[in-house]
């Protein structure tokens, strides 16, 4: 029971830190002083040409201190790579019922962890300081979410205690996760107006589609865990 319960405290978490993290970040984006990758005249924070990244700059383009929206970013971000860390070890314990499963289960497991802190990480290399270190971070933080994601949607389809059917919400985020990877690795740079547009659209997307995958399998993980639990 015990360990019933710590699980549904964490998927309360998790579902909550995603939530506050779009709350953060909106706000952060209200306050951004203004600039792009590529043009540092701009006003304020567009959603076609700037990047989550510009929120936790130390200064934004245009030459003004970004503080407020940097401590917001990075509180929205160290929260919700906790909350991944925490999601990956609570969500573990729906499986591993053999010796296969156990071996795959706890290799999706180190990976997402890797991955919730890769994001948290984040937070702390501004890229206007450490460009290269931050895209590292990046790079890893989606790679191991996409390899974690997709042990894990092969492993609800493989077992009998949790419910199959919401193995899809994974099958669809490994997807857009592969996708995401494709564009940053072969889709257009960041030199041209249409490629700035290209990767921060994606990003956004990809953003948001994580933040809902992980939402609806925290709320559904939850509920299920409060139903056998009586």
């Amino acid at each position: 029971m015990k360990s019933e319960f710590w699980q549904q405290q964490i998927f309360q978490y998790v579902f909550l830190a995603c939530g506050l993290f779009v709350v953060l970040t909106f706000i952060a984006m209200l306050t951004y002083p203004g600039g792009t990758f590529t043009d540092g005249t701009t006003v304020g924070y567009s959603f076609f040409h700037n990047f989550f990244s510009d929120l936790g700059r130390v200064n934004a383009p245009n030459g003004q201190a970004n503080t407020v929206s940097m401590i917001l970013f990075s509180i929205a971000l160290s929260v919700a790579g906790i909350g991944l860390v925490s999601f990956f070890i609570a969500f573990r314990k729906f499986f591993g019922t053999d010796r296969t499963g156990k071996w795959v289960n706890l290799l999706a497991t180190v990976v997402g962890v890797a991955s919730g802190l890769c994001f948290a990480g984040i937070a702390f290399v501004p890229y206007d300081l450490f460009f290269n270190i931050h895209l590292s971070l990046v790079l890893w933080a989606y790679r191991t979410f996409l390899v974690s994601v997709a042990i894990y949607a092969y492993l609800i389809f493989r077992q009998n205690e949790y419910p199959r059917r919401y193995g899809w919400i994974f099958i669809v985020f490994t997807i857009f996760l592969a996708a995401y990877l494709i564009l940053l690795t072969f889709g257009p740079g960041m030199t041209t107006p249409t490629g700035v547009v290209i990767q921060a659209v994606g990003q956004k997307i990809i953003t948001y589609v994580s933040i809902v995958s992980v939402m609806a399998q925290s709320w559904l993980a939850y509920e299920f865990r409060r139903r056998s639990s009586h």
